[in-house]
This record gives C-alpha cells, sequence and structure tokens, in this order.
C-alpha cells in the first residue's frame, strides 16, 4: 500500500483515513461474501478518484455529485469485470482481478488530460505524476471535522445499507453461496448472478473509498492504489471477522492502531501485519468478530437485559 495512504495525524484527519480504510475493507468482504477473494479492489479506488475528480476539478460540479459519479464509475466498471471473470473460481479469480488492477493502474499512469485553469494553471490527470490541485474542500471552505462528518455518514450508510440488504432473501442467498457455491446452485440460487451483483456493490463502495481519498488528500496518483491496498483490504475484512460488516472497520482501526504502535521501527511495519494475518488464518480464519462472537456478545447483551429488568421488577 503507498505510504501516501498511510499518513496519519492527530486529528480528524486520522479519522477520515480509519473510514476510508474500512470502506476498502468493506469492498473486499462483501466478495469474500460469496466464496472469492479479490485482490484488485484497488481498481475501484483508483477509477473513483478520477471520476470524482474530473468532477470537481474539471466540470466544477458539487462534492455529491463527484461521489455518485465515482460510485456509479466504479459499480460499473465492476459490473463488467465481473462479467469478464464469470467463469473463474478460486486462486485464479484472485490473479485475475489483480492483474485487472493492474491494467487499470498502468492505463491510469499513461492518461495525460491537461486543461487550463481559471486561476493560470492546469489541471487534470498527468500520467504517473497523478491528478493533482483537487482543491473542492478548501474553495468551498470546508474544514477538516465537517468533512469527517461527510465521511463518516457514507461509512454509516455503507454499512447500514449491507446490514438491511443482509436481512433480505437476496443477502441469505448470496451467504449461502459463500458457504457452499454447489449447495446453492442445486438449490436453484444463481450463483453466477449472485457474484456479480456483489462485486458490483463492492467496486461502488471501493471507487466511493477513492473519491473521498482524493479530496482529502489533494491529489492522488497511481502508485498509492498498488496491489499492496488491495491485500491490505483484504486483511481488514479477515481480520476483523467476516459474519458482520462491522469487522472490516475493526481490522482497519487495528492496522491503523499498529501503524501508530510502530513508528519507531517503521520498516517492519509490513512484516508485523502480514504475520498476524497469517496467525489469524491459521487459528482463527474467520477473524476477531467471527459467528461464535456475535453469539457470545448477543448472549452478553440479553444477560445484561434480563438482568436490568429483573432488578426493576
Amino acid at each position: 500500500m503507498g505510504n501516501a495512504l498511510c499518513i496519519t495525524d492527530p486529528g480528524a484527519g486520522m479519522y477520515i483515513q480509519w473510514i476510508i480504510l474500512s470502506l476498502m475493507g468493506l469492498s473486499a468482504w462483501l466478495v469474500l461474501q460469496t466464496g472469492r477473494i479479490s485482490l484488485g479492489q484497488q481498481a475501484y479506488f483508483g477509477i473513483g478518484a478520477y471520476a470524482a475528480s474530473l468532477v470537481t476539478v474539471m466540470w466544477h460540479g458539487s462534492l455529491w455529485l463527484a461521489l455518485v459519479t465515482a460510485l456509479a464509475c466504479g459499480a460499473l466498471f465492476a459490473a463488467i469485470t465481473s462479467q469478464m471473470l464469470r467463469a473463474l473460481k478460486g486462486l485464479p479469480f484472485a490473479l485475475a482481478t489483480l492483474a485487472v488492477a493492474e491494467l487499470v493502474r498502468l492505463a491510469l499512469s499513461a492518461w495525460t488530460w491537461r486543461v487550463p485553469h481559471p486561476k493560470g494553471f492546469e489541471v487534470g490527470p498527468d500520467g504517473v505524476h497523478g491528478f493533482r490541485e483537487i482543491r473542492w474542500l478548501f474553495e468551498n471552505q470546508i474544514d477538516p471535522e465537517t468533512y469527517l462528518s461527510f465521511n463518516a455518514l457514507a461509512l454509516t450508510l455503507s454499512v447500514v445499507t449491507i446490514l438491511c440488504i443482509s436481512q433480505t432473501k437476496q443477502g441469505l442467498a448470496i451467504r449461502a453461496v459463500g458457504l457452499d457455491t454447489e449447495l446453492a446452485e442445486v438449490q436453484g440460487e444463481s450463483v453466477q448472478s449472485l457474484q456479480a451483483l456483489t462485486q458490483t456493490w463492492a467496486g461502488g463502495i471501493g471507487a466511493l473509498a477513492g473519491a473521498l481519498y482524493a479530496h482529502q488528500a489533494t491529489y492522488v496518483e497511481p502508485a498509492v492504489f498498488d496491489v499492496m491496498l488491495g491485500i491490505h483490504a483484504v486483511g481488514y475484512a479477515m481480520l476483523g471477522g467476516l459474519a458482520t460488516p462491522l469487522g472490516p472497520l475493526l481490522g482497519s482501526a487495528f492496522d491503523l492502531g499498529l501503524l501508530e504502535a510502530t513508528r519507531w521501527f517503521e520498516g517492519w511495519r509490513m512484516v508485523i501485519f502480514g504475520g498476524l494475518v497469517a496467525l489469524f488464518l491459521r487459528w482463527r480464519p474467520d477473524g476477531l468478530l467471527n459467528s461464535a462472537s456475535l453469539h457470545a456478545i448477543q448472549e452478553f447483551i440479553q444477560r445484561r437485559k434480563t438482568h436490568e429488568h429483573s432488578k426493576f421488577a
């Protein structure tokens, strides 16, 4: 993962970074729910970042319009990608998503489209130098705390939407596909359609993360959305837990905490993170918030409620 995405500060910026990383974790988590691993969610991050920046910088649109455009572009590209890769499973699918992401990164690295800005300088994609002068927040006098609230709303809406869908028939079907693809197919579920739909949602969320990042950092370059961003996104989902969409939020918070704790030996951060992921895969493959943990938490809450009722009875 590019160092630019790991820069944190003790103020609102660190919480914004956590939200952006959480959205990336959610994006990877959604694909994992269908029994597949995507190592290419960073492609949608890059597409969303560039699409949103085009709207606010070159077409002078609002941030709302930029986010909607980014989400739509990411979802559309994910839908196309899912159709291209629909016959692949397991390791071939994971490697194919990685290849697609690298193609996207190389394409954006080669894209140059510069136009004059009213203030006299040029703006727009500039090849390997990326997309700079994304100053919508400054031009509209949006302070970090307000932008943090904006990011928090985006994350909340994403999590609530996933939780609501998970309780529907479609959500249960997606979970069934993730547990046993062949059994779900025997039961009449359209496995490929459900996988494509889930990947489309995941692409939209990944693009939303990219759009939010670009406007916070005021620039984005292809080096930011490299392969390590995709690997970390999968790591957040696996560390935090696969049983609930809150898992990636916990996983990304864990990674940011690790970053803060290892500032004195930053060169070892990737080794530590990779080692922790390996340990979790061996001893707790479903992550911290697995089904057993959720059941224990629910039982604890129920006991507390029963105890409170008995006190006032």
